[in-house]
């Protein structure tokens, strides 16, 4: 008999931590697993991408609403969302007030809407042999899912996240395990919450190379001028999370250098948008620092670049570098905490300082130097990127 394996995530909306999700379904052992997944907002480009074999749970209107505006909520009629938003809110400005995080109260509301949002809905029927809270809310499966297992699944640099520690640490003690995709990761977890540690388990993002080799040879790159010059590509939404503010300051020091003919793509949306155009035209890059918008197949502009660049703050383990790897492309990222478990320095890629003229030098240098861009290039090639087995791991924790 199969076992009853369940996943949830909030939306299929492109990004890092959809697109791994979609990966691991891809892989995943339906001859021994029946798996349901349920997708809070059934939203998202990377919608249709979920395998056929997967059982879609139904949405509710209701539990879409918890990272809906309260207006909307108001508009779609979602009474009990719109209270469990407004009462979110009010209880995070106290909190915030209390913890003063820099970047105001943005994560502990998330964390209210999570908790609040569990408590005032159901689960689903039946029991499962493994219930996987992949992404937030992680609230949900904690307390409404009745699984012989509970594990949930960290992306990101806990270090880095300004919320409620108790109220967080509390939610991640009542799973099984937690799964972390990089060994810096789970540092940076254990930092944190340090009585967890026994919790924590590796599990590195599936990748599936033939995919992305196949996606990068599909279609073309249209809406985008003819390629000239030196070309940049960077792949994430647009949050200073991301640091394309740094990029962006970064090409400018590069054409004040006499280095015009650089040009630099960036696949992804998000809420800077309006800022990062802003800051493009004020520093005159109109021309040669391009917002492309989403982007389903992001792998024909990796493809056809000459450097591939993450100006990250702060990551998890991102899955756009693994993809720029697979593509065997020359890389520079930022030294943000965890860039280390994803590039040997100098020899998988270069790991620069994360601000402008860190990354204006480190990219003036791979420019310069062709020898170095193909000696990265030769060393990727060499690597083996499958790495389905890490799928036994998760199969392991099945009750």
């Amino acid at each position: 008999m199969k076992k009853r394996v369940l996943f949830t995530v909030y939306a299929m909306e492109i990004g890092g931590i959809e697109r791994s999700l979609v990966n691991l379904l891809e892989q995943f052992d339906y001859d021994n697993f029946e798996v349901d997944l349920i997708v809070f907002r059934h939203a998202g480009e990377f919608m249709d991408m979920i395998p056929k074999q997967v059982n879609l749970l139904p949405e509710s209107a209701s539990y879409s609403g918890i990272r809906k505006s309260i207006s909307h909520c108001l508009k779609q009629g979602l009474l009990k969302a719109t209270l469990v938003r407004v009462a979110s809110k009010a209880a995070a400005a106290i909190s915030a007030r209390r913890l003063r995080p820099s970047e105001g109260p943005g994560y502990i509301q998330m964390q209210y809407d999570s908790r609040w949002f569990a408590a005032t809905h159901q689960g689903p029927e039946g029991e499962y042999d493994l219930a996987v809270s992949y992404a937030w809310p992680h609230d949900f499966v904690a307390r409404k899912v009745v699984a012989k297992r509970k594990i949930a699944w960290i992306h990101t640099d806990f270090a880095q996240l300004e919320m409620d520690r108790a109220m967080d640490e509390a939610v991640w003690s009542l799973y099984d395990y937690i799964i972390s995709i990089s060994e810096a990761c789970t540092e940076s977890f254990v930092s944190t919450y340090p009585r967890l540690r026994r919790k924590l388990k590796l599990i590195e993002n599936i990748t599936s190379p033939v995919f992305i080799r196949d996606m990068a040879d599909r279609g073309g790159i249209e809406g985008v001028p003819k390629r000239e010059g030196f070309m940049i590509v960077s792949v994430g939404r647009l949050s200073p999370v991301k640091g394309f503010d740094n990029a962006i300051l970064a090409l400018k020091l590069l054409h004040d250098r006499g280095l015009t003919n650089i040009k630099w793509n960036v696949v992804g949306y998000g809420g800077s948008e309006n800022e990062l155009r802003e800051q493009i035209s004020s520093c005159g890059l109109q021309d040669s620092f391009l917002l492309l918008g989403k982007q389903v197949n992001p792998y024909p502009f990796i493809k056809h670049c000459d450097l591939y660049v993450q100006p990250s703050r702060y990551e998890g383990k991102a899955v756009t570098v693994t993809e720029a790897q697979i593509l065997h492309k020359p890389i520079i990222i930022t030294d943000y905490p965890t860039a280390s478990s994803q590039v040997v320095d100098g020899k998988t890629g270069i790991i620069c300082a994360c601000s402008a003229e860190g990354l204006a030098d480190a990219i003036a240098e791979l420019y310069y130097n062709e020898e170095k861009r193909t000696e990265l290039i030769v060393n990727l090639e060499q690597l083996d990127y499958h790495n389905r087995h890490e799928l036994d791991k998760l199969y392991d924790m099945v009750v």
